[in-house]
């Protein structure tokens, strides 16, 4: 409404009306009023021309890569140098898997927090103007909050052995939930008594953009690092899969799309799309047959106290053991065979695969309607042709979701080792009475033989 008076009152200023005009700007300066100095159309969520724009990043493509491809065209420009990045990004990650399951949650956690400052720095730079107090410390001190809940929780499902030899540690461990409750408290307080007159509505958009941003960032990393614990296979083929979908849509695309698939994102098209999901289908299940022969990939993750390391070793599950699987008597003869030896992990990849091809880039979607909002181009320019990190895991994301639904709903069963770590926490008549409880059920199924009664 504001920006309606303003228009009439600029339209009456060029007519000549002066004595309107001025009755026009005392109106919309008495509505400002109840906002506070910088206007509703500041503030307004519901209109997107009245939304501030972000500065656009600066350009941060190397001097070498400028010099090599300056003979190139924009378009062909940009292919070497997303080609090149993306080539050395991904050594970077064989380079991370090959040092273990430690260094990849710790690139999991380095990544969390980039694309938190990522998210926030837009709001900051959107809003700078209004100087709101505490907004970046407060957003700060909630990633720590939420980081020490979770990581916590994951201490005291997979750690509880190692913690309860530390007398120190088992104070936090036993009340985690309750101090992690008084820490978020805190914080919550503190925004309470910084809120400022004038600025009420603006701080509260702070408040839930740094809530939502924890939603998307670090409850979505949690999920990617409980997915390595089932394994190191349900942590490297979700996310090969998505790298493959990014590449070969982006390919197909580049060399023959033609038909706009999404107006959020003009430069997806429907040939990216079906072709990058044949071709991640048959990667994934490519990538799942080579990576099923290994304990080390397939095996749960379990942090081994004596040696103050994580090891994968197991006798692999029916999953991770070749069956043979009849094929369908139309193809037997053109194929000449009747049956096919196949990992079962294999046939869950093309579950995953098509989710990361169909379901997956609607993340970027949503990524894009929101750099859309805001009229920003990419989140950050971290990575040359890129863009930000998020701009690289805002896929990443919905695909880690997916997977740990996925394994709760149909793979995960009973784990032996989590229950025998609580078991050893517990006080030893607990852990007595366990043990009668467990050995009068295995001999009532025949599975123990009665103990002979004494002479």
């Amino acid at each position: 409404m504001a920006m309606a008076l303003r228009k009439r009152a600029a339209a009456a200023i060029a007519a000549g009306a002066g004595e309107p005009a001025v009755r026009v700007e005392e109106a919309s300066d008495r509505e400002t009023d109840i906002d506070d100095k910088y206007g509703e159309d500041d503030l307004d969520p519901r209109a997107d021309s009245d939304t501030a724009e972000v500065p656009p990043p600066r350009n941060s493509t190397p001097d070498i890569f400028k010099k090599a491809f300056a003979g190139f065209s924009s378009r062909w420009k940009n292919w070497w140098i997303r080609g090149i990045l993306s080539l050395t990004m991904i050594s970077f990650f064989f380079l991370i898997i090959y040092m273990g399951p430690f260094m990849l949650i710790l690139l999991v956690s380095s990544i969390q927090v980039k694309c938190f400052h990522e998210i926030i720095t837009i709001g900051y730079r959107v809003y700078r103007s209004y100087e709101l107090p505490w907004f970046r410390t407060l957003s700060w001190y909630f990633l720590l909050c939420v980081n020490y809940f979770f990581y916590g929780e994951t201490v005291a499902d997979y750690f509880v052995t190692s913690v309860q030899r530390e007398e120190s540690l088992q104070f936090l461990i036993r009340y985690h939930r309750f101090i992690s409750f008084v820490l978020y408290l805190a914080g919550f307080c503190i925004f309470v008594l910084s809120l400022v007159k004038k600025h009420y509505r603006l701080q509260f958009y702070m408040f839930g953009w740094t809530h939502v941003t924890l939603l998307i960032t670090v409850t979505q990393s949690h999920l990617v690092i409980q997915n390595l614990f089932e394994g190191m296979i349900w942590f490297i083929v979700p996310i090969s899969i998505v790298i493959c979908n990014d590449i070969m849509a982006y390919l197909f695309g580049f060399f023959f799309g033609r038909t706009p698939l999404i107006k959020l994102s003009p430069k997806k098209t429907w040939e990216g799309l079906i072709g990058g999901f044949f071709s991640t289908v048959v990667f994934g299940f490519i990538i799942s047959y080579i990576l099923s022969q290994y304990e080390y990939f397939v095996c749960p993750v379990d942090y081994n106290s004596e040696t103050n390391r994580f090891s994968a070793n197991c006798e692999p599950s029916q999953m991770f053991q070749l069956q043979k699987y009849p094929i369908p008597s139309v193809l037997q003869t053109v194929l000449a065979w009747k049956t096919v030896s196949l990992y079962p992990f294999q046939i869950h990849s093309i579950a995953l695969s098509t989710f990361a091809s169909l379901i997956g880039p609607f993340g970027g979607f949503f990524a894009s309607g929101f750099k859309r909002a805001f009229k920003i181009k990419d989140f950050a320019d971290t990575i040359p042709g890129h863009g930000g990190i998020m701009d690289r895991f805002d896929c990443q994301y919905l695909m880690a979701t997916f997977v740990h639904v996925y394994i709760a709903s149909f793979i995960r069963g009973p784990n032996p080792s989590k229950v025998l770590q609580q078991l050893l926490v517990l006080q030893p008549e607990q852990q007595l009475h366990i043990y009668k409880i467990l050995k009068a059920y295995l001999t009532e199924r025949g599975l123990l033989h009665p103990a002979l009664p004494a002479p």
